[in-house]
């Protein structure tokens, strides 16, 4: 009852709040952050000895940074100043937070908050029963900790989950209200929600049987679980607008993509901001944060990318990503319309390191010099791409688009689709009613569909969901398959059959459908009783019944998954085909640029402003060992940049440098050459 009673106080309150300061606006959210971990455990001794308040002032203004996260609660379930709730360092002697709050805020730093909720070394030892549980009683450590012996190496990022629920819940609030009465807050950063950890401990058990839940009924049991999850969030979120309406609050883990349950779900509502994060030298890579950017840009609230001044991962002492990687990262989340924040791990001693400082710091006057370009900008462009919610997939079909300098917005969840000439459907079938509904408007609105594979099918991929001209006939024939296309598609495309490594789903067109290119099956796939040379079977020289490409009325069917296909090979064949398909659609791109494949560009509009901003970048990421690296950043000569957009541009500039570029105009197309740039420029058309 006293939960039921905080839940719908929670409501009652952000909805109040809410209606009163919807939301933090762009320009009252830092540009320049870091986040500082600070995961120390009992064995470490004199916590925050060596703090010094003027070379942490010095060291922080020096590297141009506006706001920091720093630790209320770490991961060893400690707390970093005198509390009555939770428990304080057993090493630490004075208010390190409190020092850390007040020397920030003398020169003008936000300090949002760090507390931990999943990982809590302390609550778990402390409290076993609030430790999450699979169906067979196991958890997530469990079993892989008890083989070890004491002088076992210990595995990196080896936590027990904790669900933030009953019991620990109610420490978890009320030590979030101590926070609020005591201290100055800025804002609250809660790590390691278990947004899709479903826990069935004795607890949750006995909850499920309250409410009726069948433990067997999986998809119940899940819904339960999201309701225990925003319950959290929710409260917290009342807790800290009673205080501070205008803090900045958000939940980690909340915005991953890798999660199917972020996007079913809203898991981000309860947000302020989101925070994108990403740290690309060994977890997705350079080319995911583009697309999540973009995916959450169009919810309305700033977006902050996230990334690292490690080497490889989050708590790396003595990890150090070089400077070009740093400028190229933050410079990328400025392209595409975030914040910046840059992650760092305190010494214990609570010693400020200067070497890491004077990295950021070359990264964040860079930024300081564009950050009026690129956070708050509104994504826009003629393409868009279709989520599936797969994360692989739409990756795949994201990283042709990056390829190939096609500009794009993600459209799902965008409101405004009058700007849209093309949308590029995934490989995988995942269209619902409403989607399908969604989309046929657009078709009948005059607008095109490029479809990869499976995309258009039904889920039960029994048939189409989509008009698209044609039959589907059933799965290939074979383990792979050839492509042969006509004139029509064939720029910087071979004309002789070229191999599929994955083969197209078989499709009948319509007798009004334009064949564009053909499939050769091989005489049979490659199997121990029937094989020849040492990879795949070669082609036959007559064309199968089903192509590999064709037209109807304004889509596109593309029979293969080319987006898993050059995601998993990388043959720039499959890229330039790709390509060549999408310029059959998109007849007016509103921006073309000349870029080398590993180019990006992304062009928002700041109408307040009354101009648009082009954004090129350019490195080579290179896998070496475990981490992608950036070593060199290589000057980019003569960049052409064609814009079609329907204003009456009259000024062209390049920034940081404010260097005016002449303007060639034809009709509602402008043309301007970049000379040269490294890294970064951004192109600033005043109209």
């Amino acid at each position: 009852m006293k939960s039921l009673k905080l839940f719908i106080s929670s409501i009652f309150v952000i909805g109040i709040l809410n209606a009163q300061n919807p939301k933090i606006s762009i320009e009252d959210f830092s540009t320049r952050q870091v986040h500082l971990d600070f995961h120390t455990s009992e064995h470490l001794e004199n916590i925050g000895a060596k703090f010094n308040k003027e070379i942490w002032q010095k060291t922080l203004k020096d590297a141009n940074v506006n706001s920091i996260n720093i630790f209320a609660k770490g991961h060893h379930g400690f707390s970093y100043y005198p509390t009555k709730v939770g428990t304080q360092h057993p090493n630490l002697n004075f208010d390190l937070l409190k020092a850390q709050i007040d020397a920030s805020h003398e020169i003008g730093i936000k300090t949002p908050f760090y507390f931990a909720i999943g990982w809590s070394v302390l609550d778990a030892e402390m409290h076993p029963e609030w430790i999450i549980k699979n169906k067979n009683g196991k958890s997530k450590k469990g079993d892989l900790i008890k083989k070890l012996k004491d002088d076992d190496p210990y595995p990196n990022f080896t936590w027990e989950l904790l669900m933030p629920e009953g019991s620990y819940l109610d420490m978890i609030l009320k030590q979030t209200e101590e926070l609020c009465k005591n201290y100055k807050v800025d804002g609250f950063w809660y790590d390691i929600i278990p947004n899709n950890a479903i826990n069935y401990n004795e607890y949750s058990r006995k909850g499920l049987k309250k409410n009726g839940i069948d433990i067997d009924n999986d998809l119940e049991v899940e819904k339960h679980h999201v309701a225990k999850i925003k319950f959290f969030m929710a409260s917290c979120n009342a807790i800290i607008k009673k205080y501070y309406p205008g803090a900045s609050i958000f939940y980690n883990w909340s915005t991953h993509m890798n999660n199917s349950n972020t996007f079913k779900y809203n898991l981000y509502e309860y947000n302020t901001a989101h925070d994108l994060e990403d740290l690309p030298t060994t977890w997705e890579g350079y080319n995911e944060f583009p697309l999540r950017a973009k995916y959450f840009s169009n919810i309305g609230k700033p977006i902050t990318g996230m990334s690292g001044k490690f080497h490889t991962a989050w708590g790396e002492f003595g990890g150090f990503k070089y400077p070009n990687a740093l400028k190229y990262e933050a410079a990328s989340m400025i392209a595409f319309g975030a914040n910046v924040n840059l992650g760092d791990q305190l010494h214990p001693s609570g010693a400020i390191d200067l070497e890491t400082y004077k990295n950021i710091g070359r990264a964040f006057a860079y930024i300081k010099s564009i950050e009026d370009y690129g956070p708050g900008g509104k994504q826009v462009a003629k393409t868009g791409l279709w989520m599936t919610f797969d994360n692989h997939t739409e990756q795949a079909a994201s990283l042709l688009l990056l390829d190939t300098q096609t500009n794009y917005v993600v459209v799902n969840n965008l409101e405004d689709w009058t700007n849209l000439e093309v949308i590029v459907i995934p490989s995988k079938p995942n269209l619902n009613e409403e989607n399908i509904k969604l989309l046929n408007q657009f078709i009948a609105n005059g607008g095109k569909l490029l479809v990869l594979g499976e995309g258009a099918l039904k889920r039960n991929r029994s048939g189409f969901a989509l008009d698209v001209g044609g039959t589907y006939l059933g799965n290939a024939n074979y383990d792979v398959d050839y492509t042969l296309v006509t004139e029509t598609l064939s720029k910087n495309v071979v004309r002789s059959p070229f191999l599929n490594y994955q083969p197209a789903i078989k499709i009948k067109p319509d007798a009004d459908a334009t064949v564009l290119a053909s499939i050769r099956e091989p005489y049979f796939s490659r199997t121990k009783a029937h094989y020849t040379s040492h990879q795949n079977t070669p082609y036959r020289l007559e064309n199968a019944n089903h192509p590999a490409i064709y037209k109807h009325n304004n889509n596109m069917i593309v029979a293969h998954p080319l987006d898993k296909m050059y995601q998993k090979y990388g043959a720039q064949i499959h890229r330039e085909l790709f390509k060549n398909v999408l310029d059959q659609l998109l007849e007016d791109p509103m921006i073309h640029v000349s870029l080398p494949s590993s180019g990006r560009v992304n062009l928002l509009h700041f109408p307040e402003k009354n101009r648009y901003v082009v954004h090129l970048l350019y490195a080579t990421p290179v896998q070496r060992g475990v981490a992608q690296v950036i070593d060199d950043l290589i000057t980019i000569y003569n960049t052409e940049v064609e814009v079609n957009i329907d204003k009456n541009i009259k000024k062209a500039y390049l920034m940081p440098d404010y260097k005016e570029l002449k303007l060639i105009k034809s009709g509602n197309k402008v043309k301007i050459i970049v000379p040269k740039f490294e890294c970064h420029t951004a192109l600033v058309l005043e109209y």
